[in-house]
């Protein structure tokens, strides 16, 4: 028999609480997850407050349990973290929400930046106790040759504006750490159900022979499937060792995109009976460098355009270890790869989303 993880509260706020991550860790809140024994099923009384944007439809939630409410708010204004965050003492606050792919690159600071500023500062004065806060690898941006590993303790060298505006998230969260309990989780890449279009779109060119590998494909990329983050969340919301700290929460090894793609490719055919093209757009390395120096010209003019941006990463490493995630928190993946995807190919089926 496991012990149930305790939050040492029975209130339990989410920003970002219709994302892709948002909204299965509410779910998660709200019934549990069968294969993480300490969180089979919620502790009795715990409420989960939500935070969602206006005019965002939020009737999902409120059908998950009477548990769940929901507020409507901005985290660009005080005032709405506030209402957010009132009587909110002793609570745990997990704050996923954050922009990645915006129009503008002001919106990167406003939201990541900023956003967080006035979050914090609410928890702070409402007497939240924690805060985890969801980062990204791209303050650490790139790996600095293929066989490394991103730990803890890998310098700032952020990604372009998004890399940078978390990275200043980040120095936020620690500055608070002396009014809070703070937790800082980098997660990298993940997949799963609730996935964007932009997920999608990456499964479709797989199918079709269109998805571009750039370079021989062998970089290596850390992953982390969508029920492996909220086990992370979760360990670093209960566990008392973690205030204070920042980890990597990823699968448990990095995969190569050639084997991400093949992994796609073999499970549309062999379980769902989708043919795929069996072709790729092989692309010279020097294609992303092309992309970076048109991503930084893009950005230095205000504006942000998606593709050509993911363009530009697509030779590079960008891998972490999970070691100290594991030592101190007790992190151990569930999902790997193989199992995330037919999860993930299988949710798009359910929903009638063609690929």
């Amino acid at each position: 028999m496991f012990p149930m993880l305790d939050f040492g509260t029975n209130l339990v706020l989410v920003t970002g609480a219709l994302g892709w991550l948002g909204s299965r860790l509410v779910e998660v809140l709200a019934h549990g997850m069968p294969h993480l024994p300490e969180w089979d099923r919620p502790p009795v009384g715990l409420k989960v407050r939500c935070l969602v944007l206006p005019g965002q439809d939020f009737t999902s939630l409120i059908k998950l349990s009477d548990a769940v409410g929901v507020l409507t708010g901005d985290l660009r204004f005080q005032a709405d973290c506030e209402r957010f965050c009132w009587n909110a003492k002793g609570a745990v606050l997990f704050h996923t929400a954050g922009v990645i792919h915006p129009r503008f690159v002001h919106e990167f600071y406003q939201v990541n930046r900023d956003g967080t500023a006035n979050l914090l500062e609410a928890a702070a004065r409402a007497g939240v106790r924690r805060v985890v806060v969801v980062s990204s690898n791209s303050p650490c941006g790139c790996n600095p040759h293929p066989d490394h590993l991103f730990d803890e303790e890998s310098p700032y060298r952020p990604y372009m504006n998004y890399g940078r505006s978390k990275m200043q998230m980040e120095q936020l969260v620690k500055r608070y750490s002396a009014r809070l309990e703070t937790v800082i989780i980098r997660a990298p890449w993940f997949y799963g159900p609730n996935q964007p279009a932009r997920q999608t779109l990456f499964f479709k060119l797989i199918r079709t022979g269109k998805v571009p590998v750039v370079g021989t494909g062998d970089n290596l990329r850390s992953m982390v499937y969508i029920d492996n983050l909220c086990q992370g969340l979760l360990l670093a919301a209960a566990s008392e060792a973690a205030a204070g700290q920042t980890y990597w929460i990823a699968d448990s090894r990095p995969y190569t995109m050639n084997e991400i793609i093949d992994t796609v490719e073999r499970i549309l055919e062999t379980e769902f009976g989708i043919k795929c093209a069996h072709k790729r757009v092989r692309l010279p390395g020097f294609v992303s460098t092309l992309a970076y120096v048109a991503d930084a010209c893009i950005q230095t003019l205000g504006l942000y355009n998606q593709k050509i941006h993911v363009l530009s990463e697509m030779n590079k490493t960008i891998a972490c270890s999970i070691a100290k995630a594991a030592r101190e928190l007790g992190y151990k993946p569930k999902i790997e790869l193989e199992e995330g995807m037919r999860r993930s190919l299988q949710w798009c089926i359910n929903r009638g989303i063609k690929l």
